[in-house]
């Protein structure tokens, strides 16, 4: 069996991530992504998890004020 060989197009674009599409979307844009991320993120956790990350993460805010 024989190997299709890969765009050289395709792959250079695999080769620069996200950053290629980022820079296409405005801020409103990503912020929406990130936070469907960060929701798909936290349905695998317990609530218990959930609120130990909350309050690293509000600690972490507060200690660079």
């Amino acid at each position: 069996m024989r190997r299709k060989s890969k765009n050289p197009a395709a792959v250079a674009l695999g080769k620069l991530g996200g950053k290629a599409r980022a820079k296409t979307l405005s801020a409103q844009e990503q912020s929406m992504i990130g936070k469907l991320g960060n929701a798909a993120r936290n349905e695998n956790l317990s609530a218990d998890e959930r609120q130990r990350l909350a309050k690293a993460a509000a600690q972490a805010r507060w200690s660079k004020r």
